[in-house]
């Protein structure tokens, strides 16, 4: 399955690296989907996790994107309502 997940600014994987692992709460943004995965009460391991269901990795990966977005929405407004 291809991805297409392809930053569009570049120099910013930085920032979003920052960002997720805020959103995780943990200083390691390769350590996100397991703080989320331990929340959520899923079991995920280091390395091959290809016996979890697709609705748990959806849980997983929608969780943390969902809240990324949640944050960088609330960056934007902040960031706006400084403008005025």
């Amino acid at each position: 399955m291809a991805r297409n997940n392809n930053i569009l600014v570049p120099g910013s994987r930085q920032g979003l690296d920052h960002l997720k692992a805020n959103v995780a709460h943990t200083n390691d943004p390769n350590d996100a989907k397991y703080e989320i995965a331990e929340e959520q009460g899923i079991p995920l391991n280091q390395g091959d996790n290809g016996n979890i269901k697709a609705k748990d990795a959806g849980k997983i990966g929608g969780k943390i994107g969902g809240n990324m977005v949640r944050d960088m929405i609330k960056m934007a407004e902040e960031q706006y309502s400084k403008r005025k």
